[in-house]
């Protein structure tokens, strides 16, 4: 009797040990995303700590999606700039007398 109490608490122990392992990777897997979203839409990345705890990460999501961004438009690359008029200026057509 005493040995199958034994048993039984190192299984339970084993079993809570390996859940700790995969809510740790599985925290990660949804804070370290978040986290870079957070920045990106203006803001604090420390508000995808959120994701710890599982209603306020559903909730973080949702004020992410619909919240108003912060960002600032990204100027166009330099190969991307609009078309120069051609050189040297055409004249007017039909000439103007």
């Amino acid at each position: 009797m005493q040995g199958d109490s034994q048993q039984m608490g190192a299984i339970i122990a084993a079993v809570i040990g390996v859940y700790a392992v995969i809510y740790l990777f599985q925290a990660i897997a949804f804070i370290v995303p978040t986290w870079f979203i957070s920045k990106k839409a203006g803001f604090s990345p420390w508000l995808s700590l959120l994701c710890l705890f599982p209603l306020t990460g559903l909730i973080l999501l949702y004020v992410l999606a619909f919240a108003e961004w912060k960002v600032v438009p990204v100027p166009p690359p330099a190969w991307q700039q609009p078309p120069q008029p051609p050189y040297p200026p055409q004249p007017p057509y039909p000439p103007q007398a």
